[in-house]
């Protein structure tokens, strides 16, 4: 999908540690309130993309563009960036001493300048719509694993970003909290925030994203709508790799 004016946009994005060429080449782009969600191996790429993206990895070549701005130019406010982009990851890297409220809170009143009345209520409203208003005053070492991952999600959006980035939010769930966090994932897609998932949820990709991108050693292998890449996938590689899922 190819819009006026995307969200994201990568041109021919490189990185490598080392001798190891984890991009290669990435060209993509992601349109306002569209769900991309990126698929492949482990090893494949995704969640360096992702970090390209929040600028927590510099790219080798080519540029990167959030809302028309090159966020790869050097001469970048890095925090700005970060600012507007929501990023929620494997691990909930929720704060331990601070109390639920509290982590949600953070950003709103020392980036985003909200007062405290503000970003308490803004807080507790998430909290409310997470099914987590009577949390508010735990520390995270008090909440399950899907619960953290929820309150991981709404300090991500709390500041309203133009881009949210998901990396493998439920693979470290046990397999009973996954649904609690993809429903609120859901919710969110269907509201028209614009997200970029890297994901190993077959299932959840194809009932929710409007594109579905096929990381293969680094490259951009297929791209298309679910219908497309899980009903008639064109690449033999998209194909075995898809088979460990559906057989």
């Amino acid at each position: 999908m190819t819009g006026a004016n995307p969200v994201l946009r990568l041109d021919d994005v490189w990185k490598a540690f080392g001798d190891h060429h984890v991009l290669q080449g990435i060209d993509l782009e992601v349109a306002p309130g569209e769900v991309v969600a990126l698929i492949g191996a482990s090893g494949s790429g995704k969640s360096t993309l992702l970090r390209t993206v929040n600028l927590l990895e510099p790219i080798d070549d080519g540029r990167i563009w959030l809302s028309g701005a090159d966020i790869s130019d050097p001469r970048t406010d890095v925090d700005a960036v970060r600012a507007r982009v929501g990023v929620v990851f494997q691990q909930y890297n929720l704060f331990p001493h601070l109390t639920v409220k509290d982590n949600i809170t953070l950003a709103l009143r020392h980036v985003h300048r909200y007062s405290r009345k503000t970003a308490d209520s803004a807080a507790l409203a998430l909290l409310e719509r997470v099914g987590l208003a009577d949390k508010a005053r735990d520390h995270p070492d008090r909440l399950s694993g899907g619960q953290q991952q929820r309150v991981a999600i709404a300090r991500a959006v709390a500041t309203t970003p133009d881009l949210l980035l998901l990396d493998e939010i439920t693979s470290a769930l046990d397999p009973e909290l996954v649904g609690d966090v993809l429903d609120l994932v859901r919710a969110l897609a269907d509201e028209g925030m614009t997200i970029v998932m890297a994901t190993h949820e077959m299932a959840f990709a194809r009932d929710v994203a409007d594109r579905v991108v096929f990381l293969d050693a680094g490259r951009i292998l297929e791209q298309g709508t679910p219908a497309e890449v899980f009903g008639a996938p064109r690449e033999e590689r998209t194909r075995t790799f898809l088979s460990r899922f559906t057989a």
